[in-house]
């Protein structure tokens, strides 16, 4: 039997959901002052450990701070920051910057992500809102009758950067160091090269014929006119000098300087290789773009589940409120297992399409109501809903589910004939970390280029991708999508970074790139700890399925071979997709301790690092 339910060792669980939202987001607030008392455990080191360590593992328990990043160089570089003193902001952003070095095709500075933090002194979460935005120029039908492809790869889909005024905003309000000073591991490593592992090879050599059209990006990326090979040295002096100048001259050099005029000379004349026949459409950005651009700090998504409250990212991403809205949807069932998750997250996207964008008017409060979950749960029965399933109303007023049928009494007909294309899998675009420091400050950071390899196009002379953000967009025609492209709008994200708290206390931050499956990829780990009794290595290394109101329901082989006979017998239609999200998360196990825990084997395997290791 598939579903069953683990009771979750914690004291004081509460029964049902509800939903905060904080002060609305403004751009800049004063900071904070030194950091709360440590928590339990033994000391971290008084000075920092020579040499770091060179072996990548997935799982690492310990005392004093943790990261988890897909990424050993970037797990070293938010290492080396907790052991010097530095917080889980400061680490977090050393990361992230090194990962633009060594994970180039899903982070940059170009890009841009969602930080979900908690406070330790203050006992709150704060997000910031890094997410790039359309150029003023851009309407409502700029992206109408271009093919998706050619779209990915111009000067059309890049949005405006917000990843260097996140990292501003992040240290200016929790950190303790300086943008120059958390930019030095990165610079280092850009310096010094990194070894090129088989994920950076192929993902090279996936974007082969793209990059080749490019004249930066070919001789970058393609050294002698090939990928660089497994095993060899990768340097990339252009991005530490270009480091090393935003350390010296800060994000003004990006948003109303020289830097920038660079990259909107990019967007606008893209450096195509003479002899190429692609399509390379001009973007739109302009410098008055970069100017206006801000990081925000937004209220989060809150929902009680099971007595922990699970915090999540508002709109523009809507991945606190589909990752809330179907955890919400679950807690309304008598039973859950696998096929109630698939349900859950199938009604959960149906709302998502409906009514989360960048716009005005969102019904948060509602789409994470517990009335409005128990009445989209009365919808889940034995079998499959037909395909799509329709949006439900959030408007406040909500029906019990009728005596006569309830959750567990749906009709037996089988799901509906599935309609339209098959959708395309989601690739392992973007990339997660987690950070947590020795007074219990805890980042979960999504940092994104799009698709991997952004859309191609190195900025001449300065070592980095552009991104692809705004094919996130909604193409058109759609009226009243509320994910239209429009001046200064940002599309909306599927990034999930969530922090899960219980009594007040962090016990679990996670998230995972991966497209719109990144929502899947939160929610069924949530699903594996603590419905179905997992340990959290085990949860994150279990395979996937993602149901995101297709037809079919993407799974990876390991699903399919546990679960499938079972769930096809209940009207399921499954397509094979054969890696599902990469995901990172820490927690919290008691008395100090910490558990950081990456992917086992997905997208190469992850690291994760402790401060301290448990003897």
């Amino acid at each position: 039997m598939i579903a069953h339910r683990f009771a979750v060792p914690l004291a004081g669980v509460l029964a049902g959901s509800s939903v905060l939202l904080a002060s609305p987001a403004t751009a800049v607030t004063p900071p904070v002052t030194s950091p709360a008392v440590p928590l339990a455990g033994p000391p971290p080191p008084a000075t920092p450990a020579g040499g770091g360590q060179r072996e990548k593992v997935p799982v690492a328990e310990g005392y004093g701070g943790a990261v988890s990043t897909v990424d050993l160089d970037a797990s070293e570089a938010a290492l080396k920051v907790l052991r010097r003193g530095g917080n889980a902001v400061d680490a977090a952003v050393a990361a992230a910057a090194t990962l633009g070095v060594t994970e180039p095709y899903s982070a940059g500075l170009a890009g841009g992500g969602f930080i979900v933090y908690y406070d330790a002194r203050r006992e709150r979460v704060h997000t910031i809102d890094g997410r790039e935005t359309a150029p003023r120029a851009m309407t409502a039908t700029s992206l109408e009758g271009i093919p998706f492809e050619e779209a990915v790869t111009s000067g059309l889909s890049a949005g405006v950067p917000g990843s260097v005024a996140q990292w501003e905003l992040a240290l200016r309000r929790f950190g303790t160091i300086s943008l120059k000073q958390a930019l030095q591991p990165a610079i280092q490593v850009a310096r010094e090269g990194f070894t090129v592992d088989q994920t950076f090879h192929d993902q090279t050599a996936a974007n082969a014929a793209r990059f080749a059209d490019f004249t930066s990006t070919a001789k970058l990326f393609l050294p002698g006119g090939a990928p660089p090979p497994v095993g060899s040295t990768f340097r990339n002096p252009e991005l530490a000098e270009t480091y090393r100048l935003l350390g010296r001259y800060g994000g003004r050099w990006l948003y109303r300087g020289g830097l920038g005029t660079e990259i909107v000379a990019t967007v606008k004349n893209p450096p195509v290789t003479p002899g190429s026949t692609r399509n390379v459409r001009p973007g739109l950005m302009e410098m008055r773009d970069l100017a206006a651009y801000r990081a925000l700090e937004r209220p989060p998504t809150k929902i009680t589940y099971r007595g922990m409250d699970v915090y999540g990212m508002a709109p523009p991403s809507s991945g606190g409120s589909t990752v809330g809205e179907a955890l919400n949807i679950l807690e309304a069932l008598p039973d859950v297992g696998v096929h109630e998750y698939l349900e859950a997250s199938r009604l959960a996207f149906a709302d998502r399409g409906k009514y989360v964008g960048d716009v005005p008017g969102v019904p948060l409060r509602e789409l994470l109501s517990d009335g409005f979950a128990k009445e989209r749960a009365c919808l889940i029965g034995e079998r499959a809903m037909p395909h799509p399933a329709p949006p439900g109303n959030p408007d406040g007023a909500y029906e019990p589910c009728p005596a006569a049928s309830g959750p567990s009494a749906s009709p037996d007909s089988p799901a509906s004939p599935e309609t339209g294309a098959e959708t395309p899998p989601e690739g392992p675009e973007t990339t997660h970390l987690v950070v947590t420091d020795r007074w219990g400050n805890v980042v979960a950071y999504n940092i994104t280029i799009e698709s991997t390899g952004g859309n191609g196009i190195v900025v001449p002379g300065r070592g980095f991708l552009l991104n692809n953000e705004l094919t996130d967009f909604t193409f058109g025609p759609a009226p009243g999508d509320p994910n239209l492209p429009g001046p200064g709008k940002r599309p909306r994200s599927s990034m999930a970074p969530t922090i899960v708290l219980d009594d007040g206390r962090p016990l679990l931050a996670l998230g995972s790139p991966g497209g719109s499956t990144i929502i899947t990829t939160v929610l069924q780990i949530l699903v594996n700890r603590w419905e179905l009794g997992m340990s959290l290595p085990e949860a994150l290394a279990a395979p996937r399925a993602t149901q995101r109101n297709t037809a079919q329901t993407q799974a990876e082989q390991g699903f399919l071979d546990r679960y499938g006979a079972e769930l096809t017998a209940r009207g399921h239609s499954f397509t094979l997709n054969p890696e599902i999200g990469a995901a990172t998360a820490v927690e919290f196990l008691g008395r100090g301790r910490l558990q950081a825990v990456a992917e086992p084997s997905r997208r190469g395997g992850g690291s994760a690092l402790v401060v301290v290791p448990a003897r």
